[in-house]
């Protein structure tokens, strides 16, 4: 199973998230299937992948709490189609 998930980069105290497709059986700091964002919490910016993230979402991928919020926050939600129905944890 594939997850939407946060990548920590950076350095010390300066944490700098990547949002990656990853398989779920990976650790945190595993190899990624592809990189789909970005996200600076200090800076508050965030990049998205609209067209990758919305192909993992309709194979299936599950985002997880903190990237559904991200993905909500920029209205990734709204892009997909009303007629599918795609469950979220």
């Amino acid at each position: 199973m594939v997850k939407l998930r946060l990548k920590r980069c950076g350095r010390k105290q300066r944490a700098i998230y990547r949002i990656v497709a990853i398989d779920v059986r990976s650790r945190r700091e595993g190899r990624d299937l592809r990189k789909v964002g970005f996200y600076d919490p200090i800076n508050n910016q965030i990049y998205l992948n609209v067209p990758a993230i919305l192909y993992f979402l309709e194979k299936g991928a599950q985002p997880t709490g903190t990237v559904h919020d991200i993905l909500k926050k920029a209205g990734v939600f709204t892009e997909l189609s009303l007629n599918q129905q795609i469950k979220f944890n």
